[in-house]
């Protein structure tokens, strides 16, 4: 861990109006906004947060400084250190909207996590680690795999293992439809349990999604080959196209060019959290035989003649 004296490039005594201005002055300078695309820059920023959140905080720079970087870090969790935190009048002040960068470079979970009301509403002292409530215990990872179906209706699994402290888990959750491959599923309190008397940790499930042997997704849309023969090419046609809703019928211009994308709207996964859903796109291939019957070289070289 980084010391967060050093990463805002203040003294230890440093004051409150010193560190808001050397936090401001980082900001600005690394603030994804200013650095669209540049990885560097935002993890730069999200240090930079991470060290003004503590030490722009009395009761969090207090035990940083008594309990060192080591200890706070095994008492608090990220969600510890930003609640509360007030970032909102440096960023418009200086002409950002303040109101989502959190939750765009840390996740959703950061969504409203300003003014002391982020996280549910609590304000830090809701776990204060040291001479007030009994930080929570840690979190977990817990991976599984679903298909790409599942992915796409929704699902369950039951979860049974075992966890460092010796105690043991046994649940079920659900699976939102439209998760997305490397989505993270939160379960309150089915963490590790506290040291200290705390609440338990939380346990999140990290989803993997299995390709597909006939459609990509891309968000929350969907492509799917639609092999034609040349004739269905040229002269265009009424196809039927397999989907993730069934068999659906598509109508496919004249002289489509292979590649094009033809539009099947709302077939596509759900987005979770939302009545909407993606659009399924049907992706054009030639389907070309490895070989010419007679009638079929005749058929051609008259194509050829009439200059197709």
């Amino acid at each position: 861990m980084a010391d967060y004296y050093e990463t805002l490039g203040v003294k230890k005594g440093a004051s409150e109006d010193e560190i808001k201005k050397s936090y401001r002055k980082l900001a600005m300078k690394f603030h994804p906004d200013r650095n669209p695309g540049n990885k560097m820059a935002e993890e730069k920023f999200k240090k930079i947060s991470e060290a003004y959140a503590v030490l722009s905080d009395t009761e969090k720079r207090r035990q940083y400084d008594t309990f060192g970087d080591q200890k706070f870090h095994q008492n608090f969790s990220q969600e510890d250190i930003f609640r509360g935190a007030d970032f909102r009048n440096i960023f418009t002040d200086a002409g950002f909207d303040g109101s989502d960068i959190f939750s765009r470079i840390f996740g959703a979970g950061f969504a409203g996590g300003f003014g002391g009301q982020g996280f549910g509403g609590q304000g830090f002292g809701g776990r204060s680690g040291f001479g007030g409530v009994p930080p929570k215990g840690q979190d977990i990872e817990y991976p599984i795999t679903i298909s790409f179906q599942e992915a796409f209706k929704g699902a369950e699994r039951h979860l049974a293992f075992s966890l460092s402290d010796g105690s043991s888990r046994d649940l079920t959750i659900k699976i939102p439809p439209g998760v997305a491959d490397g989505g993270r599923l939160r379960v309150a309190g089915k963490g590790i349990g506290s040291p200290h008397g705390g609440a338990p940790g939380d346990l999140y499930v990290v989803v993997s999604v299995s390709s597909h042997p006939q459609f990509t997704r891309s968000g929350s849309d969907i492509d799917g080959r639609l092999k034609l023969k040349l004739s269905e090419a040229l002269r265009g046609c009424s196809k039927d196209v397999d989907t993730l809703d069934g068999t659906k019928k598509i109508k496919v211009p004249a002289a489509v060019k292979p590649g094009t994308k033809i539009r099947l709207k709302n077939l596509g996964f759900p987005v979770p959290g939302k009545s909407v859903r993606g659009d399924f796109f049907a992706v054009v291939e030639y389907d070309v035989p490895e070989s010419l019957s007679e009638h079929q070289i005749v058929a051609v070289e008259k194509l050829a003649e009439a200059g197709l």
